[in-house]
């Protein structure tokens, strides 16, 4: 299977520290990969980097076969759903889901068709009218994802994205992302801090740790090479079990960890 995402030896600083140090990983397309790391660990500036946030000190980044310099191209074959809410409140769903089409030069013909499918895929379809500030917080974090899908991109990236929510609506998120990785061959990269999702999930985790990559393989792999039962018990084998303090992603605005 085909690498859609390779990385080489990516490094970033902020002032005395190094965000990412030297890192190196590929990612098969098609695939649900979990990066994993405590707070300060690197995975909010490696995302930014890898969807043209953030330029890299060092290193190179391919992305669906495009260099991260062509940064248009690289940005028609990404959707980001990033941690922190960044839908338009006084919008409705529908409103929401055209402005992002618009965005990306969706013919109008198109682009109805998308929302539509959109819409059908994250169970909205009978809320398409309706503001979004009349939206609960799971529906908000549906109507996001959504959004992501309308220009069909190759790579679905997700910050945290059930941060905050209930257990039924976390399991319905869960349902629409492998629904979409299943039917449509769409990579998903995803973040989280809850390691029984990432166990259940994902294909293949990545565990970064101040800045370095500590291992990368599938989540059975880590926990016998770990002597795990469980993901997260490696996890915690791998990382340590001291708590984190917010280190310089967050100092300089670039990150949540």
């Amino acid at each position: 299977m085909e690498n859609i995402i390779e990385v080489k030896n990516l490094s970033k600083t902020f002032g005395d520290k190094k965000a990412v140090n030297d890192i190196s990983f590929n990612i098969k397309k098609g695939s649900i990969v979990a990066f994993l790391g405590p707070n300060g660990a690197g995975k909010s500036t490696t995302i930014k980097m890898l969807t043209t946030l953030l330029s890299p000190d060092v290193g190179e980044i391919t992305i669906n076969g495009h260099d991260i310099k062509e940064s248009n191209e690289v940005r028609k074959s990404i959707g980001i759903v990033f941690q922190d809410p960044s839908l338009d409140e006084d919008l409705t769903a529908y409103e929401n889901m055209e402005f992002h089409g618009v965005l990306y030069g969706i013919e109008k013909k198109d682009r109805e068709i998308r929302i539509q499918n959109a819409l059908k895929i994250i169970g909205l379809e009978d809320r398409q009218k309706d503001l979004v500030k009349t939206f609960s917080g799971g529906m908000k974090r549906r109507l996001e994802i959504g959004r992501g899908l309308i220009h069909d991109p190759q790579i679905l990236f997700l910050d945290e994205p059930t941060t905050g929510l209930d257990p039924q609506t976390t399991n319905k998120i869960w349902e629409y992302i492998q629904k979409i990785n299943k039917e449509k061959g769409m990579t998903i990269f995803l973040t989280t801090h809850y390691m029984p999702e990432a166990e259940h999930i994902a294909h293949e985790v990545i565990i970064i740790d101040q800045g370095k990559i500590m291992m990368q393989d599938t989540v059975e792999n880590i926990k016998q090479k770990t002597n795990a039962k469980t993901l997260e018990e490696a996890y915690l084998n791998i990382t340590g079990k001291d708590i984190r303090h917010e280190a310089a992603e967050k100092v300089f605005h670039f990150g949540r960890r």
